[in-house]
C-alpha cells in the first residue's frame, strides 16, 4: 500500500500574539492612570493638609496679638482739640478702631503708641493691618509713614463691636460706633468671615479693656508671647521693602 505524501505540521512558537499585546498594554496603561491619579490626589491632599496648618498658626497668631493689645489698651489722650475742650483716648467704628497702648518689647518698640487697626481692601479681599507711632508728639500722618503691618488677609467681612456701659440701671449694650471719644469701652469684639478658599475659621474675639497695674508696668516692657516672631518678621519685611 503506498504511502500518501508526508503532511506540513506547522509548530507555533512560544510568544504571546498580537491581540494578547494590545490588551496588555491596555490594562497597564489603566493600571497606571490609576495609580497617577492617586499619587496626585494624595500629594494634593498633603499640600492642602500643610496649607491648613499654616494658614491655622497664622490666624491663631494674629488672634492671640489682637487680645494682647486690646487688653492692654490705656486712657491716655492722643489727640485734642484746639481748645482742648475735646480729648480722645478711643476712636472705633465697624471697620478701625484707634488706641493707645504699649508695643510688645520684643518688637523693639517699647512704650506707650497709638495704633490702629483697620479693615482695607487688598487684592485677595479684605485685609486686617495696624499702623501704630509713637504717643509722645503724635500726630496723625506719623500713623502712615510706614506701610502698615498686614495680620490677615483673604478677608470676606469683617467688623469691630464696642461694649459701653449702660445708663439709667441699663444693661450694657453693643454698638458697632463708638459714640464717646473721651473714655475706653469696657469690652471690643472683632468678628470675621474669611473667604470660601479659607478653610479656617476665626474664633470671635471679645477682649475684655485690663487697665490695671498690670498693663501700666507692662509699658516698660513686655512678658512674651509665642507670636511674637511672626509679629517681628513682618516689621521686618515691611522696612525692607522700603
Amino acid at each position: 500500500m503506498k504511502s500518501g505524501p508526508p503532511t506540513a505540521t506547522v509548530s507555533r512558537s512560544p510568544g504571546f500574539t498580537l491581540v494578547e499585546v494590545l490588551l496588555a498594554m491596555a490594562l497597564m496603561s489603566m493600571l497606571l492612570a490609576l495609580a497617577y491619579g492617586g499619587l496626585r490626589a494624595s500629594t494634593h491632599a498633603t499640600d492642602r493638609g500643610q496649607e491648613i496648618l499654616e494658614e491655622s498658626g497664622r490666624i491663631r497668631m494674629a488672634h492671640q496679638f489682637v487680645r494682647k493689645q486690646l487688653n492692654q489698651m490705656i486712657p491716655l489722650v492722643f489727640m485734642q482739640s484746639e481748645d482742648q475742650q475735646q480729648r480722645t483716648v478711643f476712636e472705633g467704628s465697624a471697620n478701625k478702631i484707634r488706641f493707645v497702648a504699649p508695643m510688645p518689647g520684643y518688637l523693639g518698640f517699647g512704650g506707650p503708641q497709638v495704633q490702629e487697626l483697620t479693615f482695607r481692601r487688598g487684592k485677595d479681599g479684605l485685609e486686617l493691618v495696624i499702623s501704630h507711632a509713637l504717643l509722645q508728639g503724635f500726630e496723625e500722618g506719623k500713623l502712615y509713614e510706614r506701610p502698615p503691618i498686614v495680620l490677615l488677609d483673604r478677608i470676606d467681612q469683617g467688623e469691630f463691636q464696642f461694649l459701653a456701659p449702660g445708663e439709667n440701671d441699663e444693661l450694657p449694650a453693643w454698638s458697632s460706633v463708638w459714640e464717646n471719644p473721651e473714655t475706653l469701652p469696657l469690652e471690643v469684639s472683632l468678628q470675621i468671615d474669611f473667604d470660601e478658599e479659607v478653610y479656617v475659621r476665626w474664633p470671635l474675639l471679645t477682649a475684655a479693656v485690663r487697665v490695671d497695674a498690670r498693663a501700666l508696668r507692662e509699658l516698660a516692657g513686655d512678658q512674651g508671647l509665642g507670636s511674637g516672631t511672626s509679629i517681628q518678621k513682618m516689621i521686618q519685611n515691611r522696612t525692607k521693602r522700603r
